[in-house]
């Protein structure tokens, strides 16, 4: 097996609708974000994929149920969330803990996620490679190492030294 990929959840792998209240597992609509469901199914032939995510109200179990109604939840190994982990996404220790409990060392990992304070930073920073997830085209200087993609499709058909 290749690399171990974390994926955010909001606006990387699921679209985010700000107009939707609750949890996402009960939202009236859900839809993954353009190109993850074919990134998914390739990454998954060679990788471990885990999602790993700041949600705060969601359980492991409702997460699992979202990524389940379109069709993700089949290339995914687990969840990491506030609720199964104790503490919250945004700091390194988050990644920490994430490789405390898979027995495995940071530099294993991938962490691909849209938010660069939150996703990408705290992770470069407990040595896992990064891959930020700029769809908008953001103007942002990143981090030494970390790498830029405009289309999840990216992560399967460049080369990105992961």
């Amino acid at each position: 097996m290749g690399s171990i990929y974390l994926f955010d959840w909001g606006d990387t792998l699921m679209v985010d609708f700000p107009q939707q209240q609750g949890k996402m597992c009960d939202w009236a609509t859900v839809q993954p974000v353009s190109g993850a469901l074919e990134t998914l199914e390739q990454l998954s032939k060679t990788h471990e994929i885990y999602v790993a995510t700041n949600a705060a109200d969601s359980s492991e179990v409702e997460i699992k149920s979202a990524f389940e109604r379109v069709g993700l939840a089949q290339f995914i190994s687990g969840y990491f969330c506030k609720a199964n982990l104790g503490i919250g996404k945004g700091t390194p220790g988050f990644y920490h803990k994430i490789a405390e409990v898979l027995g495995r060392e940071p530099h294993l990992f991938v962490m691909v996620g849209d938010t660069y304070d939150k996703d990408i930073e705290p992770a470069s920073a407990a040595g896992i490679k990064a891959i930020w997830f700029n769809p908008e085209h953001k103007d942002i200087e990143v981090g030494v190492g970390v790498k830029q993609i405009h289309h999840l499709s990216e992560l399967c058909c460049s080369r990105l030294d992961v």
